[in-house]
């Protein structure tokens, strides 16, 4: 049951992040290997022009000074 928390927890999130980037889609892919969330707002991934890592390590990535993507590092860990 402590997983359906945690699912509960992120989908109520989703529509605030989604209002606050005005994302019509979010696509998602975890690497359990490296535990990185990758968040992109395209069905495929755009290379970025810029990118920004903020001290939460989240990598914003920019193309032409729109938000495309985010990058969790250490995502795992994020939840601990």
């Amino acid at each position: 049951m402590a997983e359906v928390a945690e699912l509960s927890k992120v989908v109520r999130t989703l529509p605030a992040l989604v209002s606050a980037l005005g994302q019509n889609q979010i696509f998602l892919h975890y690497d359990d290997e490296a535990d990185i969330l990758y968040i992109n707002f395209n069905d495929t991934p755009v290379e970025a022009d810029d990118s920004e890592l903020t001290d939460d390590d989240l990598i914003i990535r920019y193309l032409s000074g729109k938000i495309v993507g985010i990058t969790m590092l250490n995502a795992r860990g994020k939840s601990n």
